[in-house]
């Protein structure tokens, strides 16, 4: 670290601290030949690889676009804001963890499906169905059964919020 009097790269550091819940270190340090104090912070840079859409266009990943998503296939349907909050979470940390600069938006695409099918099964086909671009019935049909043949497949609660002024 260069020091910002001197412009020496001599310093020490004399205290380390954990900084915005832990988010960042705060570090003092000290010159080692013009003995001035200084705080640097230090942050992990957790970059977002690039989009690779199907026309073969590269753009910036785009959370809002991704928020958006998921908000209209779950539109009215009884999923909290902090369920679809920590999905969008989960998404990012999955491609995060890549380790890739690109990824192509089909990937996305099926991490978002997957969400989706843990969170709510009628947002989940709402989604598939046009992310596939279902053309027929039985497009719709092979999806739901493909939903109902799973073994730990998330059931709706009647007597949730959704009845509710049910009579």
């Amino acid at each position: 670290m260069h020091c910002p009097f001197c412009s020496t790269d001599e310093t020490k550091v004399i205290d380390s601290r954990l900084v915005a819940e832990g988010a960042q270190v705060r570090r003092r340090r000290e010159c080692l030949s013009c003995t001035e104090r200084f705080t640097t912070y230090e942050a992990a840079e957790l970059v977002l690889p690039r989009i690779i859409k199907q026309d073969g266009s590269r753009e910036p990943f785009d959370e809002e676009k991704l928020r958006s998503g998921l908000l209209r296939a779950l539109e009215k349907r009884p999923v909290s804001v902090e369920s679809i909050e920590a999905e969008i979470d989960q998404i990012k940390h999955r491609l995060r963890a890549t380790g890739e600069r690109e990824v192509k938006s089909l990937q996305v695409g099926e991490q978002v499906m997957e969400s989706l099918k843990a969170l709510d099964h009628v947002a989940y086909v709402r989604f598939a169905s046009v992310y596939r671009s279902f053309q027929d019935l039985a497009e719709f049909r092979d999806a739901i059964e493909s939903l109902e043949a799973e073994p730990s497949a998330p059931e709706p609660d009647d007597a949730g919020p959704r009845g509710e002024g049910a009579s």
